[in-house]
């Protein structure tokens, strides 16, 4: 793969098209908390330990923790429930791990610290509203 993610929408797979609604569940709820610069990273061609990374912003702490609330409580609904949370009580960067995918709730500023998505340029970067308009057809 080259080194810049290519911009496509997600394809159906027949390894798990559980875990690809249940992104879509999480980002709409991110986009319902008003998140910004929704990604979607398909890892499953670089990444052994996931398959999909979504990376969203708030504004500030108080809506990173709302949008990682809600995510959560959405997923909770779909009998989802995360591995693991870090980064809660700081609200800079909060990871939610589900095992099949991983959610990141930035701060502007530690988006722009961490840039996950140039650490994971390789990863094939999916248009989510795309992806979500094609799947509720």
């Amino acid at each position: 793969m080259g080194h810049r993610a290519r911009k496509e929408t997600l394809e159906s797979n027949p390894t798990a098209p559980d875990i690809q609604e249940l992104v879509m569940v999480a980002a709409r709820a991110a986009t319902e908390k008003k998140a910004d610069e929704l990604v979607l990273l398909d890892l499953r061609e670089v990444a052994s330990f996931t398959e999909f990374f979504l990376i969203c912003t708030g504004g500030n702490t108080k809506q990173v923790q709302a949008i990682s609330n809600e995510i959560e409580e959405r997923l909770r609904d779909q009998a989802k429930k995360p591995l693991h949370i870090e980064g809660y009580s700081s609200g800079e960067w909060i990871l939610l791990d589900y095992g099949d995918f991983i959610v990141h709730v930035f701060s502007v500023a530690s988006r722009r610290f961490y840039d996950l998505e140039r650490l994971w340029r390789d990863a094939r970067r999916i248009d989510v509203k795309e992806y979500d308009s094609a799947r509720s057809k």
